[in-house]
């Protein structure tokens, strides 16, 4: 699985792409599905922003978070994007 990060008006740090390869490194376990999850750091006036592209078969799935954190942030979108992956694996094996 592949996790590419970029930053939309953001300086991506050290700290912060080692931050997301290692909270969507969690989501290996669903590695036989996921082939490439792109994640967009950004900020809008106030407001830090993530957004995932997940690369699955079938059809990509896309979500986002906001927070006034951008760590906040990118750990919501984790658990949005375990959620629907969960979601897009049972459709697809028709539970």
């Amino acid at each position: 699985m592949k996790i590419s990060v970029k930053g939309k008006g953001v300086e991506l740090t050290a700290a912060l792409t080692d931050y997301v390869n290692n909270k969507f490194g969690k989501l290996e376990r669903h590695s036989s599905l996921v082939s490439e999850i792109q994640v967009t750091l950004s900020v809008e006036k106030l407001v830090q922003k993530a957004e995932a592209n997940v690369i699955v078969p079938g059809a990509p799935l896309h979500c986002e978070e906001s927070n006034e954190n951008m760590y906040a942030a990118i750990d919501l979108l984790e658990d949005k994007v375990d959620r629907i992956i969960v979601s897009h694996k049972e459709k697809l094996s028709g539970k």
